[in-house]
């Protein structure tokens, strides 16, 4: 378990089958995630089952809000290769009611720092979509920087949107 001031990031369990299920099919939620398609609450809980047991190569892991213990979010550092010191990362909130908060921001700072010190990476890079201007700023306050442009690489409500790619190199991590 990682933990900060106000979040604490540990393994998922299937009880959160739940909650992931019905992020997973808030359109607010999942408006600039990939794979938007309609689930089954049974559909969830099967995956989550299935997940692969958390490891280098890929740590999958729930954010907990510190004050009462809830579910608020995910976060994966995957593709995680010694040899390389590289990762990828992916997170977000599902709760409404917490974005804007600082959740996602002292999560991303946990995992980074957990990825730079524990699992020997030097970089992490992730991409979002480029009109997601709340992400963006969590990323940057964090220290990632814009590296490229995947162009016209999202598509939403019959949009196109350009994917902006960033990466933390394990000096710039911005730790409080």
């Amino acid at each position: 378990m990682l933990v900060g001031d106000r979040v604490r990031l540990r393994a998922v369990e299937p009880e959160d089958a739940e909650s992931l299920w019905r992020w997973d099919n808030d359109p607010e939620v999942m408006r600039w995630m990939a794979g938007t398609h309609p689930t089954t609450l049974h559909e969830t809980r099967a995956r989550v089952a299935e997940w692969p047991r958390n490891s280098h190569t890929r740590l999958a892991l729930g954010i907990e809000t510190r004050a009462d213990a809830r579910l608020v979010g995910g976060v994966v550092l995957a593709g995680a290769e010694p040899e390389y010191g590289r990762g990828t990362i992916d997170l977000y909130l599902g709760e409404r009611d917490t974005w804007g908060c600082g959740y996602a921001t002292e999560a991303l700072r946990l995992i980074c720092a957990y990825g730079f010190d524990e699992m020997r990476l030097h970089s992490i890079d992730l991409s979002v979509v480029d009109e997601n201007a709340a992400a963006r700023r969590v990323y940057a306050k964090v220290g990632f920087q814009e590296i490229g442009r995947a162009r016209h690489a999202f598509r939403r409500a019959g949009h196109w949107h350009d994917l902006v790619l960033m990466d933390l190199l394990e000096p710039d991590l911005v730790r409080a």
